[in-house]
C-alpha cells in the first residue's frame, strides 16, 4: 500500500497546475485524442488557431480539421501512434472553423501509460501561414530578379558585340599608326569590352540556372567527370595536370548542370595551381539519401575567413590580372548545388590546396 503525504499531494498538484499552464499559454494548439482519433483536450492555442472552444471541440473527430483532400493523413498518423511511433514535424494545411484553410506544421507523439501501453497522443499544431506568405513573396521576387537579369543580359550581348568588334577592328588598323597612349587607349577599351562581354555571359549562365533547369534523372557521375576531363584535356596537358576520380555513385539530376558544377569545382582547381601541376581527385560518400561528393586539389589554398565570400558573385581573392576569369564560376555552383536540395562548402589552408564538398541527392 502507497501512502502519500498531504505535502507530497500538494506538490503534486502544483506540478500539474503549471503543466496545465504552460499548455494553455502556449500560441501553438497542444491537441489530446485517444487512439480512435477523439479529441480529449483543447488548449487556447487550439481556440486561436481554428475557431473551436474547447466545449465545442471535445468529444469530436479530429477529422474535422483535415480538408477532403488530405482526409488519409489521419488513418496514417493513427497507425504509427498505435505502433508507439512519434510523428515528426510535416507541413500540411489543417480546415478552420469558419472553412478556411491553414498552412501548419504539425507534430505528434503517442501517449504512454507506465505499463507502456499506448491510450493516445497529444499533437503540436503551429501556424506557419506567415512564414508560407514570405516565402512565396520571396520565391516571387527571386524569378522576377532572374527574368530581370536573364533579359538584362540578353539585350546587352548585342550592343557589346558591336562595340567589341569595332575596337578590335580600330586595333588591327590603327595600332601602331598613332601615338603610344592613343594605342594605349584602344587597348584598354579593347580589353574592357572583352571583360564586360564575359560577365554579361556569366550572368546569363547564372540566371539559367533556375529558369531552364531540367527536371532530375538519373545521372551516372562517372560518365560526368570522366566527360569534364576530356573537355578540359588541352588545359591539364599545358600545366602538366592530372585528375583522378574514384567510383561515384549514381545522383538524382539535371545532368547539364552536374556537368557544369563539376566543371566549374575542377576548372577552378587548375587555375589556382601552386607550383607544382595540379593534382585533382574526385570522391564521394553515401549518406543515407545523399550523397557527399569532395573535388580536392594540391593548390594555393585560401584563409578559411574567405569560405562564405568566395560563393558570392563577383567576388575575387586575388587581383583580376593574377588569375582570368568574372568571379562569378563558384556562385554558380553553389546555385546548381541549392537548386538540387543539396548544400556546398569549402575546407582549404594557403599552401595545402582546397577541398570542396557538396551534397547531391542519391538515386535509390
Amino acid at each position: 500500500m502507497v501512502v502519500v503525504t498531504s505535502a507530497q499531494l500538494g506538490r503534486i498538484n502544483r506540478t500539474e497546475a503549471r503543466l496545465v499552464a504552460i499548455v494553455e499559454s502556449s500560441d501553438d494548439a497542444i491537441i489530446g485524442k485517444n487512439l480512435d482519433g477523439i479529441i480529449t483536450s483543447w488548449n487556447r492555442g487550439g481556440e486561436r488557431l481554428f475557431g473551436f472552444t474547447a466545449r465545442e471541440a471535445i468529444g469530436r473527430p479530429m477529422q474535422m480539421l483535415i480538408p477532403d483532400e488530405r482526409a488519409d493523413e489521419e488513418a496514417q498518423i493513427l497507425a504509427k501512434i498505435h505502433r508507439k511511433e512519434h510523428v515528426d514535424h510535416f507541413e500540411t494545411v489543417r480546415r478552420r472553423k469558419d472553412g478556411s484553410m491553414l498552412d501548419v506544421s504539425i507534430t505528434v507523439s503517442p501517449i504512454l501509460l507506465a505499463s507502456g501501453t499506448v491510450i493516445g497522443a497529444s499533437s503540436i499544431i503551429r501556424d506557419i501561414s506567415a512564414r508560407k506568405l514570405k516565402d512565396l513573396e520571396l520565391e516571387r521576387s527571386n524569378a522576377e530578379l532572374e527574368q530581370f537579369a536573364y533579359v538584362a543580359s540578353h539585350d546587352l550581348q548585342e550592343p557589346l558585340r558591336m562595340v567589341a568588334n569595332y575596337v578590335e577592328l580600330l586595333s588591327q588598323r590603327y595600332t601602331g599608326q598613332l601615338d603610344e597612349r592613343a594605342d594605349k587607349f584602344i587597348h584598354y577599351a579593347s580589353d574592357g569590352a572583352r571583360r564586360m562581354q564575359q560577365l554579361v555571359s556569366d550572368l546569363l549562365a547564372y540566371s539559367r540556372v533556375g529558369s531552364q533547369g531540367r527536371p532530375p534523372v538519373r545521372v551516372e557521375t562517372n560518365a560526368v567527370v570522366d566527360r569534364v576531363v576530356h573537355t578540359l584535356q588541352r588545359r591539364l596537358e599545358e600545366c602538366g595536370g592530372a585528375i583522378e576520380r574514384d567510383e561515384l555513385p549514381r545522383v538524382l539530376g539535371d545532368e547539364v548542370q552536374l556537368t557544369q558544377l563539376f566543371q566549374n569545382l575542377v576548372g577552378n582547381a587548375l587555375k589556382f595551381r601552386g607550383e607544382e601541376p595540379p593534382r585533382v581527385r574526385v570522391h564521394a560518400e553515401v549518406e543515407g539519401r545523399q550523397v557527399r561528393f569532395a573535388v580536392s586539389d594540391n593548390g594555393i589554398g585560401m584563409e578559411m575567413r574567405f569560405a562564405e565570400r568566395i560563393f558570392q558573385m563577383f567576388q575575387r581573392l586575388h587581383e583580376r590580372s593574377a588569375f582570368e576569369g568574372s568571379g562569378i564560376g563558384l556562385a554558380i555552383s553553389k546555385r546548381i548545388v541549392e537548386r538540387h536540395g543539396g548544400s556546398i562548402w569549402v575546407e582549404s589552408e594557403p599552401g595545402a590546396g582546397t577541398t570542396f564538398f557538396f551534397t547531391l541527392p542519391a538515386d535509390q
